[in-house]
Order: C-alpha cells, then sequence, then structure tokens
C-alpha cells in the first residue's frame, strides 16, 4: 500500500505531518467461536436530513443504524441494544428505544435473536415526576413488558427516577424484587455508574463501594434464577474482580470497564470476565479477532490485538465519560458506516478537536481504520469546519 500521510493540528492550530501505519485488521468471517460472552453496546445513526429540531426528539437512519447491527452480528458478537452507547436518556427517548428494540429483533434472523440483549429502564419517567416507589416499578414493568412482547432479551437498567426517591438499600431490593419477579427469563443487570451518568450518584443506596456491594449482592442471592448476570461500569478493574468472585454460581460477570477490559476478559485463576462494553462498538473486528484467539488458547496472540486498543478506548471514555458516545460515532463515521458525522441531540459537539485528531492517530496504530484512504479523505473533509483545508 501506498504510504498514506495527512497534516493534522495541534492543540496550537499548527499542522504537522501525520504518517499512517495503514494496518488494518483483518475482520473474520464465521463460524465464530468464542469462549466468552460478548455483547457490544452499539450507537444509532442520526438523520441529518430530518427537519425534527434536534432537542426536540432523535431523528434516526433506521437503515444504516440496522445495517451497523447487521456488522456487529456477522462478528459474531451479540448486540446490546437502547443503551447508554445509543444516547439512551440522552437524546433517544423510550419511544424511539422501544422502536429500536423492535426492529433490531426483526431484522435478525432466528437463530441470532438470542444475542441481543435490549436495555429496560424507567426514563419515560422524568426523576422528578416519581411519587414513589410503586411510580417506579410500574415504569419497569411497562418497558420490561414491551421489550418481551417483542421477544427480546432484557438488561435492567439503572434507574435515575429510583436513585432520587430510594431511602436507603432496602428500597433497591424491593424494587428489583418486584421487577425481577415479571422477567420470563433471566436478566442482566445494570451497574452504571455515575462518571457515565452523574445521575446516578449513591445508587444502591451508598455513596461508597463497599455498602453498594452488599446490597446489590442481596439482590443477586435473592433472585439468582432471575438474573443471568451483571454489567458492571465503574471503570475500576479491581472492584470488578472483588465482586465477580463474590458472585453466585451461575451467575455471569459481565465487564463494563472500558479501560481494563483486556485482563478483565482474559481472566486468572480465578474466573474470568465476560463482556458488554461500549468500546466493542468501534473496536469490533479487534474484538472478534482477538477472542477468536482466546478461545483457540493463543493468548499471545489475543494480547496482541487487544491491547493496542486500550488507549483509544481511554481516550473515547475521558471525563467527562457520558460524552463517549461522541467518539464512537466518529470512529463510525471514519470506518464508512455513516456518510456524515451527526449525532442525536447534536453530541458531535461535544468533543475539542485536538481529541478527534488524537483519536485518529490511535485508531490508526490499533489497526481499527478499516479502509485508511477512506479514512484520511474523511479526516481532510471533518477539520475543514475548523478552518484547516488543502
Amino acid at each position: 500500500m501506498t504510504a498514506l500521510a495527512i497534516d493534522l493540528p495541534d492543540e496550537t492550530g499548527r499542522l504537522g505531518p501525520y504518517a499512517l501505519k495503514a494496518r488494518p485488521i483483518e475482520a473474520l468471517s464465521g463460524p465464530h467461536r468464542f469462549n466468552r460472552t460478548a455483547f457490544a453496546a452499539v450507537h444509532v445513526v442520526a438523520d441529518p436530513f430530518a427537519a425534527q429540531e434536534p432537542g426536540l426528539g432523535p431523528a434516526i437512519d433506521w437503515d444504516a443504524t440496522l445495517a451497523f447491527r447487521r456488522h456487529i452480528l456477522d462478528l459474531g458478537l451479540g448486540v446490546a441494544e437502547a443503551m447508554d452507547t445509543a444516547q439512551r436518556g440522552m437524546g433517544l427517548d423510550w419511544p424511539a428505544a422501544r422502536e429500536l428494540v423492535e426492529r433490531s429483533l426483526a431484522a435478525a434472523a432466528p437463530a441470532e435473536r438470542h444475542r441481543i440483549v435490549s436495555g429496560v429502564g424507567t426514563d419515560h419517567l422524568a426523576p422528578a415526576e416519581a411519587r414513589s416507589l410503586d411510580d417506579v416499578v410500574a415504569a419497569y414493568l411497562e418497558q420490561l413488558a414491551a421489550v418481551q412482547k417483542a421477544g427480546g432479551r432484557v438488561v435492567l437498567m439503572a434507574s435515575r427516577a429510583l436513585a432520587r426517591i430510594a431511602a436507603g438499600p432496602a428500597d433497591y431490593e424491593a424494587v428489583y424484587a418486584r421487577v425481577l419477579t415479571e422477567a420470563e427469563e433471566p436478566v442482566i443487570l445494570h451497574w452504571l455508574g455515575e462518571m457515565f451518568d452523574p445521575q446516578l450518584a449513591g445508587y444502591w443506596g451508598a455513596g461508597d463501594f463497599p455498602p453498594a456491594l452488599e446490597t446489590v449482592l442481596a439482590v443477586i442471592h435473592a433472585n439468582t434464577d432471575r438474573i443471568d448476570g451483571i454489567k458492571l461500569s465503574l471503570l475500576d478493574d479491581r472492584r470488578e474482580i472483588e465482586m465477580r468472585r463474590r458472585l453466585p454460581d451461575g451467575v455471569r460477570m459481565y465487564t463494563g470497564d472500558d479501560f481494563s477490559y483486556p485482563a478483565l476478559i482474559e481472566g486468572d485463576d480465578q474466573g474470568h470476565s465476560d463482556a458488554l462494553l461500549g468500546i466493542f462498538d468501534p473496536i469490533a473486528p479487534a474484538a472478534s479477532a482477538a477472542l477468536a484467539a482466546l478461545a483457540e488458547g493463543d493468548v499471545p496472540t489475543y494480547r496482541r490485538i487487544l491491547e493496542p486498543t486500550v488507549p483509544l478506548s481511554r481516550l473515547i471514555f475521558r471525563a467527562p465519560t457520558q460524552h463517549y458516545k461522541t467518539g464512537v460515532v466518529f470512529l463510525a463515521y471514519l470506518n464508512g458506516f455513516q456518510e456524515h458525522f451527526v449525532m442525536i441531540g447534536g453530541a458531535q459537539a461535544m468533543r475539542p478537536l485536538p481529541y478527534f485528531t488524537e483519536l485518529f492517530r490511535l485508531a490508526d496504530s490499533a489497526g481499527l481504520l478499516c479502509d485508511p484512504e477512506r479514512a484520511v479523505a474523511r479526516m481532510r473533509r471533518f477539520l475543514c469546519p475548523y478552518g484547516i483545508e488543502d
């Protein structure tokens, strides 16, 4: 391949040449055999031509959105639908999320639908409008019924309304027990840290990890037959390992740690984590190839493929972490999964220019620009509104 280069600005606006490595990871064709369960929490593609005002609700390009899910499924990964990577509660409202779940399940082959899990929450209930625990339970059950009616598996997401009105750990235990009673098959719980959503501070009735851990473990032990696992998104590998070692037999730990996922998935002599990760959206080819190597017992190849993606992930998920979706969608644009860099709610504006230029470099270094020439052309186009033109 002919050497590729692009002039990229530094933080002062001064341009300097960047020579691409331009060695993309090869996407493996199936059948895929993994010894870890792995879901990619996936983004939605906005419709840039819709007349809808960005602040009044999502306008979605359904064809491109579903095509991306096909890309993920074809790599052997599962799809975690309508979760925070899809801007759930940050641009994607419940009516759009419900339609997204229904469309994703309908578009998948029957044999693939078990690889799709869908977010169930209370986001159609404004936290300020929740007057009682009964309100929270009713909101959960409304969404649970809709996803189960569509034939979907469930991720039971954290509730902003419950975080606001719960008086303590007992309220969490009561709400989850009532909701889990209505689950038709085991669900995945989701403990989302406040770095992802500040409105979830103090979830499980405590501001510190040790007492919160005891509460969520009490919920799990009391409802083991209705829980497949828990996705932990605290960006703290030590806490994840501590919790993983205390889970009942048969309950999975799904890592949501976008900083330390290679080691957590690889595991140790006392166990491993499965995966439900937002970073698996932009690094899906690497994740698929690495997991295939791990299943073959080829740990060096697993590490060689996956570890170079960590600097990119740490950049994408840097503070303020809730804006990580901007980096995810930017890579989808560079890689041709959408023809524009527009997000619902105008979220493409939530990161500064140096973030995008460093993301470009790190994606290239990790082999994640699947067509480097196209990526260079799109990066040049992206820089134009900043006053940088060839």
